[in-house]
């Protein structure tokens, strides 16, 4: 085998490489690879030496992939996560430690049924648990070390760093039958404060003058589905959670236009070193199922 072919399946350049590509910045990189920065700047050098190209564009905000490391980006992903698959099956060295993610209850039901179980099937040895709560919550609990990993939404930007997994499409959410957008006073299904779809729904409306009052406040997001199925309130949805009994709602009802949210991979300050291996795996395989797609495209849909 040439020098050149054992240089580039170097998994540890490559998942060097996979994070400074993703995160945009070395500096990014060097925190959740544990590492300095000047060790990954020497990392994707070696390995840009190995491959004969150059794979990262420097400047002055950081650092960004040429078309030849968008094209390892994608392969790498899918490279590392066989990898680790068939270590964790065939030699019963597989990861272990423990992770504790933390998911938005909005759409821990497809994150459950998709990537979730895969993970686990990968990786048995792994100890996953999984929390669901607000976005404002699940950043406290990140910031105390409660949370090793966590997918939160963030109104751009509120949460600061993180990485952007998916663009979520909130809409204005009300009942199949009834007017209540026609009221004077516009009655609203919400989360507590510290959801970020809250927050959107209320900037709009104040930023028009539109009177409102929450007529229903629940940490459920069943519960305020349910509040507007059943004609008691407006609410701020996900597109892909309108069922049946709803219809998206717009300016021709007298709504304001809603901002673009993001759903966000953010990492605990501090990982144990027993746990980094799984952590990093487990990321890895949000990125891949959920970039640019989110939960509902994670895995193909029954008809």
């Amino acid at each position: 085998m040439s020098e050149v072919s054992t240089a580039a399946l170097d998994l540890e350049l490559l998942r060097s490489f996979q994070a400074a590509a993703q995160l945009g910045s070395l500096a990014a990189a060097a925190q959740q690879r544990h590492r300095t920065v000047s060790a990954i700047s020497m990392q994707i050098k070696r390995l840009e030496e190995a491959l004969g190209s150059r794979l990262l564009e420097r400047g002055s905000r950081g650092v960004t992939p040429t078309a030849i490391g968008e094209a390892l980006l994608q392969e790498s992903r899918e490279l590392l996560r066989l990898h680790d698959g068939m270590l964790s099956r065939f030699t019963g060295r597989g990861l272990g430690g423990k992770v504790r993610l933390g998911l938005p209850e909005d759409y821990a039901r497809e994150l459950l049924g998709s990537v979730l179980p895969e993970f686990m099937a990968y990786h048995p040895d792994v100890l996953l648990e999984v929390v669901t709560a607000t976005s404002g919550e699940l950043a406290r609990q990140l910031n105390h070390s409660r949370l090793t990993l966590a997918v939160m939404l963030d109104r751009p930007h509120s949460l600061p760093g993180g990485e952007t997994l998916w663009h979520t499409t909130p809409v204005w959410a009300g009942p199949r039958r009834g007017e209540l957008s026609a009221r004077s006073r516009l009655p609203l299904a919400l989360h507590e404060v510290d959801c970020p779809y809250r927050a959107l729904a209320i900037e709009a409306l104040e930023s028009l003058g539109r009177h409102w009052h929450a007529v229903f406040t629940s940490t459920s997001i069943h519960a305020v589905e349910k509040a507007v199925e059943m004609g008691l309130a407006v609410s701020v949805l996900d597109r892909e959670r309108l069922t049946s009994a709803m219809r998206e709602l717009g300016s021709e009802d007298g709504l304001p236009p809603l901002k673009r949210c993001e759903a966000k991979l953010f990492f605990a300050r501090q990982i144990e070193v027993s746990s980094r291996p799984a952590v990093e795996a487990l990321a890895a395989l949000l990125r891949e199922r959920l970039h640019e797609r989110g939960p509902w495209h994670a895995v193909p849909r029954s008809t």
